[in-house]
């Protein structure tokens, strides 16, 4: 007799609030085509409409569907396995040295201009935060640094904050290969020297951009251009990391997030949301209310334009020549040569993140699921009935 495996209680997801609200947001503002793309994936994440498999224990004979992730990389369910298959694909790459963590952050005055130019201010902001720490690397250390950025969009209440995370080895390989040359002690750069070259470069960009059609403004430009020299932009050095299996664990926290995780969302009644955001200055977590159409408003906001790549390697971390340069590095540091790289499959992946082998019956404890079926995508315009006896399992 097949036993049935009961459901985990459901927990409030971002898309508990599209599937109830969508229809109002839509009522008020338009639903952009990659808007519509992000919608679509996030309702239909791990549901029957995405497909499936049927396994079957061949102790017990319990049987499971396991229903496809959407993979979008808006989807808050859809980040663990990507993130941890990026970050075991970084372990053989760490170097015995402190890393240093500096955020860029465009002031705010910019958000206007950068939501009606996505690709082309976010690519400016990768650029001219690149130019400027390699300028400090070659100036102040004497050769080529070796960095990852990270784009994020967000600040902690969903509004428009656009700022790169810059991970940064403490050190660089000289221009002529031979040596590794390291930062002193805890200090990487001035804070407020890389702020003022990283306002130069930005704007220097932007106006090339303008003059060249390739960024829309209007009228009224260089007075404009002329008030965001009056600003302070905040470029913030972070204290160092110093022990190097720590870096990955830190910079996990950044590569693959999401504007908002559905652990924060803490409840949704009578079209309004309450969702948790970290005051920093009291340091403690506190809940926020915003309607629903407006949760849904500023959770799209942060979408990111097909194909452009939020995750990015320059200096001698730059992809083409990576495992040289880091050949290279760890011959000069007496280091033994970068071990082949393995790459996990899914269920390895899950046993190392959740301790649970998903290839075991969780009913018996001793069979193993085997494959029985696959599940089409569903076309049909209602959603397909689940067997009673069958458990949804998601990966």
């Amino acid at each position: 007799m097949t036993q049935i495996i009961k459901h985990p209680k459901h927990k409030l997801e971002v898309a508990d609030i599209l599937r109830q609200h969508v229809h109002e947001y839509r009522q008020a503002y338009p639903l952009l085509p990659e808007h519509k793309k992000i919608v679509s994936s996030v309702l239909n994440c791990r549901t029957p409409y995405l497909g499936g498999h049927v396994e079957r224990c061949d102790s017990c004979g319990t049987k499971r569907v396991t229903y496809h992730s959407c993979r979008n990389r808006h989807c808050p369910k859809c980040q663990q396995i990507p993130r941890e298959r990026w970050t075991e694909a970084r372990k053989q790459e760490l170097l015995p040295t402190s890393y240093f963590h500096v955020i860029f952050t465009l002031p705010h005055e910019l958000n206007t201009i950068v939501l009606n130019n996505k690709s082309a201010m976010f690519a400016l902001l990768f650029k001219a935060v690149s130019q400027t720490l390699l300028t400090f690397g070659k100036n102040e250390l004497g050769g080529k640094l070796g960095f990852i950025s990270v784009l994020h969009t967000w600040d902690q209440k969903l509004n428009a904050h656009f700022h790169l995370h810059c991970l940064i080895v403490g050190g660089a390989i000289s221009n002529d290969g031979s040596r590794f040359l390291r930062c002193k002690k805890n200090y990487l750069f001035n804070q407020e020297a890389l702020s003022l070259v990283f306002r130069g470069k930005y704007i220097d960009l932007l106006t090339r951009s303008v003059k060249r059609g390739e960024i829309s403004f209007g009228n009224g430009f260089e007075s404009f251009k002329n008030t965001l020299y009056t600003h302070k932009w905040v470029v913030s050095v972070r204290k160092p990391i110093k022990r190097p299996h720590h870096v990955l664990e830190y910079i996990a926290r950044y590569t693959h997030r999401v504007a908002i995780a559905n652990s924060r969302i803490k409840s949704l009644d009578q079209g309004k949301v309450i969702f948790n955001i970290k005051d920093r200055k009291k340091d403690k977590i506190v809940p926020i209310t915003v309607t629903a159409v407006e949760f849904i408003r500023r959770f799209l906001l942060h979408s990111l334009p097909s194909g452009f790549v939020r995750i990015r390697h320059y200096g001698f971390l730059a992809n083409r020549n990576r495992n040289a340069n880091l050949e290279k590095i760890r011959h000069l540091l007496k280091m033994p040569s970068m071990p082949a790289k393995i790459a996990l499959s899914i269920e390895e992946m899950v046993l190392k993140l959740t301790k649970i082998d998903i290839t075991k019956c969780p009913c018996c404890k001793t069979g193993t699921m085997q494959f029985v079926a696959d599940l089409p995508l569903y076309g049909g315009k209602h959603p397909p009935i689940r067997p009673p006896n069958y458990k949804a399992h998601s990966i």
